[in-house]
């Protein structure tokens, strides 16, 4: 029977409700498991990006997915260093933490930003908690030790890896209800702090809780074939598939890191990480709630079918 007469307006409307159906196999998957977002310091840039990003989170929030922040503020924090007459210095990537810039750091990353965003999420009708220095720290650490290509150490002042993270805490609040809102810090064994590469902090948060997921946020739309061609985005990767993408040279550059630290994750037991664009509009909930996605789906060897989203899950 051909459908009766409707305007535009009903046909939008028809077409909404299609993309809920379609969400809904994925919502009931999803419900009542962990996902731990990386908010990366590009992203928090983008204003009107970051509004949309912190809307899906609450809207996650509200179909029962646990969601963890984890973030950084790299830009902010050069910034804040050039009003303070002090010049950025990075190491293999790393940025060398003085006590100077230690005390910076805190104060835009773990303080400032990590205060906006919960109250951001909160403005958007979610409930959020901050665990920085000022309420409840949950990331332990030590200095972290890197070599040149002489086998020397490299000094890179107050810069540290996570040892230690305090998973009841952030289980407490996830399962009350909250989104735990982390810094890319954390307390060293001689009770200084330490300032944290926000990629290894989210991996270590996803390892330590058992995560489902680890979605990485970034201003890139995921692994490229070509880095100047978007189109060329893959979409799913098995381990063994990324390594060999290493291996070959197509991931290059400050991707190594980036894909080493997912793969290594991987091997923790987190099931799945993406890495998308954060900055297009809600690509959280296009790439979590729909078959297709709009990143790249890093997944074990284990899993037999590394198509994007594998699982087929009927909408019914």
């Amino acid at each position: 029977m051909a459908d009766p007469f409707i305007s535009l307006t009903h046909k939008q409307a028809i077409e909404k409700a299609d993309t809920l159906i379609e969400a809904l196999g994925w919502i009931r998957k999803f419900r009542d498991t962990t996902t731990v977002i990386k908010l990366g310091g590009s992203i928090l840039e983008h204003p009107d990006a970051l509004r949309h990003l912190l809307l899906d989170i609450v809207f996650m929030t509200t179909l029962g997915m646990r969601v963890i922040v984890v973030h950084g503020g790299g830009k902010a924090i050069s910034r804040a260093m050039d009003a303070a007459g002090i010049s950025p210095k990075f190491v293999q990537g790393r940025r060398y933490t003085d006590a100077a810039t230690l005390e910076i750091v805190e104060k835009v990353l773990a303080t400032e930003l990590n205060h906006e965003l919960v109250a951001n999420i909160e403005e958007f009708g979610g409930r959020a908690m901050s665990l920085n220095f000022l309420s409840t720290n949950v990331l332990f650490g030590e200095p972290l030790t890197l070599h040149d290509d002489n086998g020397n150490a490299i000094d890179l002042g107050r810069v540290g890896e996570v040892t230690e993270v305090d998973r009841l805490t952030i289980d407490n609040l996830s399962y009350a209800g909250q989104v735990p809102v982390i810094p890319s810090m954390a307390m060293g064994d001689d009770g200084e702090k330490l300032n944290i590469n926000a990629d290894t902090a989210a991996t270590a948060v996803a390892a330590a809780v058992h995560a489902e997921k680890l979605v990485i946020l970034s201003d890139i739309p995921g692994v490229l074939k070509d880095m100047k061609s978007p189109e060329s985005l893959i979409h799913s990767l098995t381990a063994s598939n990324a390594r060999e993408l290493i291996r070959s040279g197509t991931i290059a550059g400050g991707m190594i890191p980036k894909i080493e630290g997912c793969l290594s994750t991987l091997d923790q037991g987190v099931k799945k990480i993406h890495i998308i664009d954060g900055r297009l509009r809600h690509s959280l909930l296009l790439e979590i709630y729909t078959t297709s996605g709009v990143g790249t789906e890093l997944v074990a060897d284990s899993v037999t079918d590394p198509n994007h989203h594998p699982e087929e899950i009927p909408a019914g």
